[in-house]
């Protein structure tokens, strides 16, 4: 009965523990996209009343609609989580109640042999009836274990019967946690269909102006594309450094961290790698984003993904402060600053400040790339899920 009880101990400890570390990792997920989607309704209200602002208010509506569900998808995870451990532990009190069962009806035969012999008068006699002493003896021990037998059975019952009662107030507390997490699911759904009312009340209004922001956004393009091009003949000649002077092992170790690189800043991205169609009109076909675009809060410091040296910083007009760091055959860049922290030639570690991302008309937004050489990567592959 003992090892009985220390295994299932042993294993709803283990199950409470993993469940306490999905938890603390599931409650630190969700106040990281609750903070991104306050951080969007900041940017949001900034942007009320300024002119030619509908189509920032839609990047930003449609990202607090992707980081919306997402947080909806963590709800509805947590949730399965809680009725798995729910469903195991209701296993256990099943096992635990029919051990109870058991114990009980083993007890209650020892209950009514004792009851029916409970004059004292008819053990002594059965001692003393015995034919020698080793008999007398072996009856005066039977008895003597019978009662042992008993008080161990009744701390048995104990035992279990509390054990039974805490897996119960246990699954009370969970079942009440899953209330708790479909309330906030209810309400994610709710806060979901509103956003979702309003990124088509905005395309409704871009729609009606189309032709003037059609022409806008194809010159745009344009300063974009040579944005983009001037950008990677700046690479083009950082990565021209000839091979000996690479950092092979950088390189390396920049690369076994693939998947698991610090985000340059805390944001929600608002703008993809590579080609998209416009969010407004589909017919118009966006330059292809060499990189990621963040919205961050006001005053964010951009930081360094991972430890290389600082090969230029520019000023490049649209992409405002830009700083190229080398990790051996690999490149990060950071614009779209407002000030730089750092010089070129100098050595800098991951996480240090690259510098202060620039605000204008309301809208933070900090540019991020990253090459292997020459070849525009996908950010999202390589920071960190």
């Amino acid at each position: 009965m003992k090892r009985f009880l220390l295994l299932v101990t042993l294993f709803l400890f283990a199950c409470a523990c993993a469940w306490a570390q999905d938890t603390s990792k599931q409650e630190a997920k969700k106040a990281q996209l609750e903070r991104e989607i306050q951080e969007l309704n900041r940017q949001l209200r900034s942007l009320a009343g300024k002119q030619n602002s509908a189509m920032s208010a839609l990047e930003l509506t449609r990202a607090k609609i992707s980081t919306r569900k997402e947080l909806i998808a963590q709800t509805e995870s947590e949730i399965r989580a809680l009725d798995d451990s729910i469903r195991v532990r209701e296993l256990e009190v099943e096992k635990l109640a029919r051990r109870r069962d058991t114990l009980s009806y083993h007890y209650s035969r020892l209950v009514r042999s004792a009851y029916k012999n409970r004059d004292s008068r008819v053990w002594y006699m059965y001692i003393l009836s015995s034919e020698n002493l080793g008999q007398a003896l072996r009856r005066y021990g039977y008895l003597r274990g019978f009662a042992r037998n008993m008080n161990a059975q009744a701390r048995k019952i104990a035992e279990v019967s509390a054990r039974l009662e805490e897996e119960m107030l246990h699954i009370r507390d969970m079942r009440a946690e899953v209330d708790a997490r479909r309330a906030e699911l209810v309400d994610g759904m709710a806060a979901l269909k509103v956003e979702e009312a309003e990124s088509n009340r905005l395309l409704a209004g871009l729609q009606q102006n189309k032709a003037r922001w059609e022409r806008s956004i194809r010159e745009k393009n344009k300063q974009i594309e040579s944005l983009n091009r001037e950008i990677a003949e700046i690479i083009r000649k950082a990565s021209s450094t000839r091979s000996s002077e690479v950092d092979v092992q950088l390189g390396a170790d920049f690369a076994s961290n693939k998947g698991r690189l610090p985000w340059p800043a805390k944001g929600s991205v608002v703008e993809q790698f590579g080609r998209h169609p416009h969010p407004a009109y589909p017919n118009i076909t966006m330059p292809f984003n060499n990189g990621i675009t963040m919205a961050v809060a006001e005053g964010t410091v951009a930081k360094c993904v991972f430890k290389g040296t600082v090969t230029r910083v520019a000023v490049i007009p649209g992409f405002n402060q830009c700083v190229l760091v080398q990790h051996g055959k690999y490149f990060t860049l950071y614009s779209k600053l407002k000030s730089v922290s750092v010089s070129k030639g100098d050595n800098v570690e991951t996480g240090q400040a690259i510098g202060t991302v620039e605000t204008v008309d309301g809208e933070t937004r900090l540019h991020f790339e990253l090459w292997d050489g020459r070849d525009p990567q996908n950010p999202a592959l390589w920071l960190r899920r």
